[in-house]
């Protein structure tokens, strides 16, 4: 049997590890005293995400607590907002708060799954690239730009073309009627929720695109060699694969919605007023708060406006907080068929 040829350096290591057993002492004393230092590193930095959290909630509670002791809980179905006398009331901005955001998402989630889908499963080599390019070139843009094309060129659109139509059809259906009443102003809380769909589109193509590729080829090519259809492969391979990701982008997608400030502030009308028509000009909660809050006179009033933030806060958390809870249902229940 012949002889392994070994170097001078590794006979010097060998040696080094017969004499002494194992790693040097002053060495393995230096690799723990490292390890415990990056361990309370990145542990103080999980304590400063908790502490910025409770100090965003405390300075929001201890701001709005003139508000909390006149109205109590009565101020989220309070629909009043008069300055003037001092009675003000969060029903308006909630609720064109949610209404928007639920436009946004009824609109955007089907666009931007067949987006993702058309760029991970159809797309040519050659159309791929500058498609995904200009789907985060969209992701970029400032809320404000969009907040100025939806005023100067999507509002007088909406009000010539779209409005007209949706009331001459839609509005004389019974009950669905309700919401496209009134005249086309061209604003309104319809125009916010398209101008936030086409905002939030690219924040959730970008999100199931990327988990839509991360899907095995042996997964695809299998169900392919099964004589499966390319819905039959998303429907039955790449959804249940990638729901957790899926829905986690349709998430990002409403926190996104719901704390929208300048484009929604551009095109909703900004009007205290609650309609059941998706035609009337509304309010939200963030653009509440971008037109009023430098002109708040009074305790009361600058008291209202940090509540009404408050109230933002609880949503995006409650929205959270269901989206963690769902995640953790579907995963358990994956674990279990598994």
């Amino acid at each position: 049997m012949s002889a392994v040829p070994v170097s001078g350096a590794d006979y010097g290591i060998a040696m080094t590890v017969q004499r002494n057993g194992a790693t040097p002492p002053r060495r393995a004393a230096s690799g723990r005293w490292k390890d415990a230092a990056f361990a309370w590193l990145t542990r103080l930095f999980a304590l400063m995400v908790f502490s910025i959290l409770a100090a965003i909630l405390f300075s929001l509670v201890m701001g709005s607590t003139q508000s909390l002791d006149k109205y109590g809980i009565s101020f989220i179905w309070r629909d009043d907002w008069n300055p003037v006398r001092e009675d003000f009331g969060a029903l308006v901005p909630i609720y064109g708060t949610l209404m928007t955001s639920l436009i946004a998402m009824l609109i955007g989630v089907p666009v931007s799954f067949g987006i993702a889908l058309f760029l991970t499963e159809l797309s040519p080599l050659w159309l791929k690239r500058p498609l995904g390019t200009a789907i985060e070139l969209l992701a970029g843009i400032p809320s404000i730009i969009y907040g100025m094309w939806g005023l100067f060129v999507f509002v007088p659109l909406f009000q010539s073309h779209i409005q007209p139509l949706l009331i001459k059809t839609l509005g004389n259906v019974p009950v669905l009627g309700l919401l496209f009443e009134g005249p086309p102003l061209g604003i309104g809380m319809l125009t916010a929720g398209v101008i936030l769909s086409i905002m939030v589109i690219p924040f959730i193509t970008a999100v199931m695109r990327d988990v839509f590729e991360l899907v095995p080829p042996l997964l695809r090519e299998s169900a392919y060699a099964l004589g499966g259809t390319t819905w039959e492969v998303v429907w039955r391979v790449v959804l249940p694969y990638t729901r957790i990701g899926v829905i986690g982008g349709i998430m990002l997608g409403l926190g996104r919605a719901l704390g929208e400030t300048m484009a929604v502030t551009f095109v909703i009308g900004n009007a205290h007023r609650l309609s059941a028509s998706l035609m009337q000009p509304g309010n939200s909660i963030a653009s509440a708060l971008a037109n009023e809050f430098t002109e708040a006179v009074g305790d009361l009033y600058f008291s209202s406006l940090i509540e009404l933030g408050l109230i933002l806060f609880v949503i995006t958390s409650i929205v959270l907080g269901l989206s963690k809870l769902l995640l953790m249902r579907l995963s358990r229940q994956e674990g279990t068929r598994t």
